[in-house]
């Protein structure tokens, strides 16, 4: 194929599916998915803006609180207008840079969050295993060198394989099966060699997001261990959370995707909000005092 064909390939538009199946009802499925996407702004929102109004939760939890809320807000924010668009009709495709550009914020999110919620688990388990030394293991200035390696590790690694996307030639149909674009869907209608982004995605995911799940899991473990030498048989029945997902084919694959997506922006400030004392009696406040 001659260069002006794989330049002319590359530049069309590329098709956002959206939901298959469900072209008839775009307007009622736009209802629930607008409501989830403004709870998941105003909630980390309020989670983002309680931590830094409130001088009692400036403390390394909840910095690190703020960065999952920060991390969840963008994920919504990088989604949200070809998510709606394609339900209100008004975004059909989008160019190549536009996804790749979307591709790239996405997964460089996704492993932000893994990265957050590691680190996160690293906090609990110095208060909770190593309480007497957890001030001066976790500073504010190691804080930031954290949030640093984390932001560095998170968008540092996926351009490699995010800008090679734009050098392949896609020379299949250019529907992709989502109304946002992901790395494998668009190197799944690519004909060129796609080995290198097939190998380093799968590299990627094995070193970063499998790793971080051994190392959370790990920490967790740790932390129970240690709950279980001290804890009453009433404090062991609260120290048990846990968290899944799965997937499956065609629609029910777009709507999983739409949910990996989501959930966690949605759940988190909830999830946080309800378990942190602190967080909630100073929004109980914040409503008290709007109300009176």
């Amino acid at each position: 194929m001659s260069a002006m064909s794989i330049s002319h390939s590359n530049s069309s538009g590329f098709i956002l599916t959206g939901f298959i199946g469900l072209e008839g009802y775009y307007q009622w499925v736009s209802i629930p998915l607008s409501i989830i996407y403004a709870m998941v702004f105003l909630g980390n929102c309020m989670v983002l803006h309680v931590i830094r109004t409130e001088p009692s939760l400036h403390e390394p939890m909840f910095y690190f609180l703020a960065m999952l809320a920060l991390t969840d807000l963008s994920m919504g924010l990088s989604t949200v207008h070809t998510v709606l668009g394609v339900l209100w009709r008004f975004i059909q495709e989008v160019s190549l840079d536009s996804c790749i550009a979307q591709s790239y914020f996405i997964h460089g999110l996704s492993f932000m969050e893994s990265s957050v919620l590691l680190a996160m688990s690293f906090d609990r388990y110095i208060a909770i295993c190593n309480p007497l030394r957890y001030s001066s293991i976790l500073t504010t200035d190691k804080i930031m060198k954290i949030g640093i390696a984390i932001l560095c590790r998170s968008s540092l690694l996926i351009p490699p394989v995010i800008i090679r996307l734009k050098f392949l030639n896609y020379c299949r149909p250019h529907v992709l099966s989502h109304s946002f674009c992901l790395h494998q869907d668009l190197i799944r209608i690519a004909c060129s060699d796609i080995r290198f982004n097939s190998i380093y995605a799968l590299a990627l995911v094995i070193s970063t997001l499998l790793l971080d799940a051994v190392l959370i899991l790990i920490s967790y473990v740790m932390i129970l261990h240690t709950v279980l030498a001290i804890a009453s048989q009433e404090e062991r029945m609260k120290s048990m959370v846990h968290r899944f997902g799965k997937h499956l084919s065609p629609l029910v694959q777009v709507l999983m995707g739409n949910i990996y997506v989501l959930f966690p922006p949605l759940m988190n400030p909830i999830i946080y909000s309800i378990k942190t004392q602190q967080i909630r009696r100073r929004i109980q406040r914040l409503f008290y005092l709007k109300s009176s």
